[in-house]
């Protein structure tokens, strides 16, 4: 085994060895709305699960060279935000809102979504993902190196599904109909691939 001190590293070698080892990373599609009422969208690929009682959901946000990106900036201010789940149908148009660009331009311009209300909070979701979450800010935790703050790990609570119908059967998400896709390194991506099942013990 090859021993690595991630104290001696830099921060670009330390991502590196997390992006290429934690993997599959499920992907959100963060719909967030400005101080000014622009509605932002970004991927981000530090996401997961928190709790299902009640529904909770992670979502951390770095800040490169100490900068809030803009998503987080929103998501302190409206404390609310839209994760929507990537597919195989949306994932091009998605990796399209990866631009940077300034705060008072929408990265959807870009796309050809189509914003939809949503029924709980104020930030519109994106009506062609197959999945998506209204979602309040319950704790905002700091990342901190040392006095840098170098990022913000984001729980958000439920307050409403929305899943499309083709996909959804007796209380259950059919993984293949939704096509889900995942993060891996650098520009590549992951399709589900084979599905196995193991039984736990009881």
């Amino acid at each position: 085994m090859i021993l690595i001190d991630p104290k001696n590293n830099s921060e670009r070698e330390n991502y590196k060895l997390l992006i290429g080892s934690i993997i599959p990373r499920p992907i959100a599609f963060v719909t967030t709305k400005s101080e000014q009422g622009v509605i932002n969208g970004a991927p981000f690929s530090y996401f997961n699960i928190v709790s299902s009682n009640p529904p909770m959901i992670s979502l951390a946000i770095q800040r490169p060279n100490g900068r809030l990106k803009d998503t987080a900036r929103h998501i302190h201010h409206q404390q609310q935000f839209v994760i929507h789940i990537v597919d195989e149908d949306n994932v091009e148009q998605v990796n399209e809102t990866a631009a940077s660009l300034p705060v008072t331009e929408s990265e959807l311009a870009r796309t050809n979504f189509t914003l939809v209300d949503s029924q709980q909070i104020a930030v519109p979701g994106i009506q062609e993902a197959k999945i998506r979450m209204e979602c309040r800010l319950v704790q905002s935790v700091p990342l901190m190196n040392g006095e840098e703050q170098t990022g913000d790990l984001f729980i958000g609570e439920v307050v409403q599904f929305h899943i499309d119908e083709a996909i959804y059967h007796e209380g259950r998400i059919d993984p293949r109909k939704l096509n889900a896709v995942s993060r891996l390194a650098g520009s590549n991506y992951a399709k589900v691939g084979e599905i196995f099942s193991i039984e736990r013990p009881q």
